[in-house]
């Protein structure tokens, strides 16, 4: 009986630590290359929660800011509560957030070198807690887009082909 009940406690815990995606601001690889990432808290409002939990929010415009030894998430939209009343939040607020001492500083002399920037990549919940996923990022030039997408192309291109020629050995192996 105690190993059954310990067995369900070690299952519930798993199901804590798996990250429930809210949002991904794919565009963000396609146009920075990503130096550094960190996955910092967020602090929220009540509604701003009920909202995320219902898997609403946009991190397209987003970007992270540095203002006063403190980081700040600007043009995040979070739409308000559906259920809310006159307690609901502004949509796109920008909200603070948590970070280690040590972990700002490196930020400051980072982001302050020349074409760096700070832009969020996901939103999610782990452990029952808002998450952001910012990276420390550069911006790439229009040709490096583009060989980046020709670069992804030969790899699918390769993999179609190496996967084709296992087909045909399995067929003529059977």
């Amino acid at each position: 009986m105690k190993t059954q009940r310990s067995k369900a406690k070690a299952n519930a815990k798993d199901a804590k630590d798996v990250r429930k995606l809210i949002a991904q601001n794919k565009k963000a690889r396609h146009d920075y290359v990503i130096l550094d990432t960190f996955e910092c808290g967020i602090v929220l409002t009540g509604t701003e929660v009920k909202s995320l939990r219902q898997g609403r929010a946009s991190l397209v415009d987003g970007f992270a800011q540095i203002d006063g030894n403190e980081v700040w998430l600007h043009n995040v939209h979070i739409p308000e509560y559906a259920q809310g009343t006159w307690t609901n939040h502004a949509a796109r607020r920008k909200r603070k957030l948590l970070l280690h001492r040590a972990e700002i500083d490196k930020l400051i002399g980072k982001t302050q070198e020349t074409g760096h920037t700070l832009v969020p990549l996901q939103l999610y919940f782990y452990r029952g807690r808002a998450k952001v996923e910012i990276a420390l990022a550069k911006g790439k030039k229009e040709y490096d887009k583009r060989q980046t997408l020709r670069e992804k192309q030969d790899r699918r291109e390769a993999d179609r082909a190496i996967s084709s020629v296992r087909r045909r050995q399995r067929a003529a192996e059977g």
